[in-house]
């Protein structure tokens, strides 16, 4: 719960949190493309210093000094913006996932979160929902029609899972009766990990987060056998760094998202190791993502959007009706 910090270590607390976190998605990229080769039977990365540990900032700098051309019809601001937007959203996201209890540091007490506020749920969906404009309004500002067709795509797909995504959640809402993710990860704490009596709603999560992340199998926005490469098409060097950086944010961001929902958040078998639990979580279930992207084949578009809307989007509602009514009666 919030104890009135002082606003200086939100900020402190901000900074430090944004630099762990675009630390973690540089080395995820090196943790997925050591866990495809070993799934592959190849080697992976292994010649940017010892077993390959470097090649995240190898990637960086042939980012940083590749040429970034652009279009010579696109919008230019909105074309340089979108990339940063989406960036912007995904980071600002991660500000209300409690990764900790909190702590008495001398006289002040530190919250285990950046802001914690009581709508936090509902305002992580609202910064996600606004980072879709980054990718749709970067296809379109950059006059391509391949990149406009990846834009299209791309709000078709997220429109439906973000709409399951948010079902699937309102099974927990109602069971801890807030919208608080500091909350909800204090009522799995006094009683039981969500996991088990919302099975349905973490499944439904799980593969919603994937499909809005446009994870495999989901990633027909930009599925480089059909559409070149979506909405990022006429996007290089850093500005398209940007927009990978935002996608292997967002999976970041849900997975602490599932971890604190369903999964006990930071409380393990010893309590003074909240964080570190909280990440060991974390860990396993980014892994999952990779794991997929290693399994299974991408569907086609109208399988995507047929499982989105008649599966996925009335399994959530009845989960979310049944759970509404076993509240009320119990």
């Amino acid at each position: 719960m919030n104890h009135g910090e002082p606003w200086w270590i939100g900020l402190i607390k901000a900074a430090i949190i944004v630099n762990i976190l675009l630390l973690a998605m540089a080395f995820l990229t090196l943790l997925e493309r050591k866990l495809l080769a070993r799934m592959q039977r190849r080697y992976g990365p292994n010649r940017a210093g010892p077993k390959g540990v470097l090649q995240p900032f190898a990637d960086l700098l042939k980012m940083v000094r590749k040429e970034a051309f652009a279009p010579v019809a696109a919008i230019d601001f909105l074309y340089i913006l979108a990339p940063a937007f989406s960036a912007f959203t995904a980071l600002s996201a991660f500000s209300v996932i409690p990764f900790g209890e909190g702590w008495q540091i001398w006289r002040y007490h530190v919250n285990g979160e950046v802001a914690d506020v009581p709508i936090s749920l509902i305002l992580l969906f609202a910064l996600g929902s606004l980072g879709i404009y980054g990718f749709i309004i970067g296809g379109w500002a950059s006059e391509s029609k391949y990149s406009l067709l990846g834009s299209m795509r791309t709000c078709a797909q997220m429109v439906s899972y973000e709409v399951s995504l948010a079902l699937s959640v309102l099974g927990v809402v109602l069971m801890a009766h807030t919208l608080s993710i500091s909350a909800i990860v204090d009522k799995q704490v006094d009683t039981w990990w969500y996991a088990g009596p919302q099975l349905v709603g973490l499944l439904c999560f799980f593969v919603a987060g994937v499909a809005e992340t446009n994870r495999p199998p989901f990633d027909l926005p930009e599925a480089d056998t059909e559409l070149v490469g979506g909405y990022s098409t006429e996007y290089s060097g850093m500005r398209w760094g940007l927009f990978q950086m935002a996608e292997y944010v967002n999976v970041i961001v849900l997975s602490a998202l599932a971890v604190t929902l369903y999964f006990g958040g930071w409380e393990g078998p010893w309590a003074p190791l909240g964080p570190l639990w909280f990440f060991i979580k974390l860990f396993l279930a980014v892994s999952v993502f990779i794991w997929l992207r290693a399994t299974l084949p991408r569907l086609r578009y109208d399988q995507l959007m047929r499982f989105g809307w008649k599966v996925l989007l009335p399994v959530a509602t009845i989960n979310a009706v049944i759970t509404a009514l076993l509240v009320v009666i119990f």
